[in-house]
């Protein structure tokens, strides 16, 4: 008992120490957004500030679900009987999701025609199975694009043939300049050409930091604005799936896709509704002696 119980312990520090380093993550993604110039540099910072969140849910759900089992457990059976329940329980094994495929469907007028108004999209996926969860590379996409392809395999190495893998997918729409120090820049030349001439002036003076520009306009006090919040870009959930024990086949499959949003949101993509993959699995007694023993034929 004092061994389990050692054993459980080791479990909490161990999520501890990852919700920790996560947390620190976190916060240097967060500083890494405040002072990227490159709309690149921003994608990438915002897309690891969201997959570090994400793992900070997970870490701390599985943490909270453990110490919950620990009660049932010391309020339960012995625990020589919870030994004899795992010996019971069909081993683990390892899960691998590979060639993610996304059909796009672009209208006519996009993709043959070559009209109307062209946008670009940060694509990303985010796979979990139970506290773990990986995420996929950054893939760029316009409409000259028929597919979103992610090229890198996702290894899950503990997993049970209970498991619900979770495919979520993330978009953004690419907007010319993320950089903080454009937005007050691009404000300023809206106002100042709505305003007029002389109004425009004193508002790009009062949006400038420095005192000579307001100095130059006359000597007026800059228009003062409330301090810009740290912009970047902002990735939202496209669409989302689950698969199991029952998609796992030995060739490339077809997956239906759930679709989050219209085609009035910014971030959403003409998608067909289905993703193509390959899921593999080998399960540990393959590879691994289970048991060893003696046996008697008779």
């Amino acid at each position: 008992m004092r061994q389990e119980m050692g054993g459980d312990r080791a479990r909490d520090t161990d999520f501890q120490k990852k919700i920790d380093y996560e947390i620190r993550m976190r916060d240097g993604a967060c500083k890494l957004l405040a002072a990227c110039t490159q709309r690149e540099q921003a994608l990438e910072a915002a897309k690891s500030l969201l997959t570090c969140n994400a793992r900070i849910v997970s870490y701390m759900s599985e943490l909270q679900r453990m110490k919950e089992a620990q009660v049932l457990q010391c309020r339960g059976r012995r625990s020589s009987d919870a030994g004899m329940l795992e010996d019971r329980l069909p081993c683990k094994g390892k899960v691998a999701i590979s060639d993610l495929r996304i059909p796009l469907m672009w209208k006519d007028t996009d993709y043959f025609k070559n009209k109307g108004d062209v946008h670009r999209y940060a694509v990303f996926g985010l796979i979990q199975i139970g506290c773990d969860l990986y995420d996929t590379e950054m893939v760029m996409v316009d409409r000259t694009m028929t597919d979103i392809c992610f090229e890198n395999a996702v290894v899950f190495s503990s997993v049970g043939p209970d498991f619900e893998m979770k495919l979520q997918i993330y978009s953004c729409c690419v907007e010319e300049d993320f950089s903080i120090t454009s937005a007050p820049k691009k404000l300023a030349s809206k106002l100042s050409s709505s305003l007029g001439r002389s109004t425009g002036k004193k508002v790009r003076a009062g949006l400038d930091s420095t005192g000579e520009s307001a100095a130059a306009n006359g000597g007026t006090s800059p228009i003062l604005f409330p301090a810009t919040a740290v912009v970047g870009p902002k990735y939202h959930l496209l669409a989302h799936t689950s698969l199991s024990l029952a998609a796992i086949h030995d060739s490339f499959r077809t997956q239906s896709l759930s679709i989050i949003g219209n085609e009035d949101c910014s971030f959403v993509l003409p998608l067909y509704g289905s993703v193509c993959c390959r899921l593999a699995a080998q399960p540990r007694c393959m590879t691994q002696h289970m048991i060893s023993s003696f046996l008697n034929l008779q």
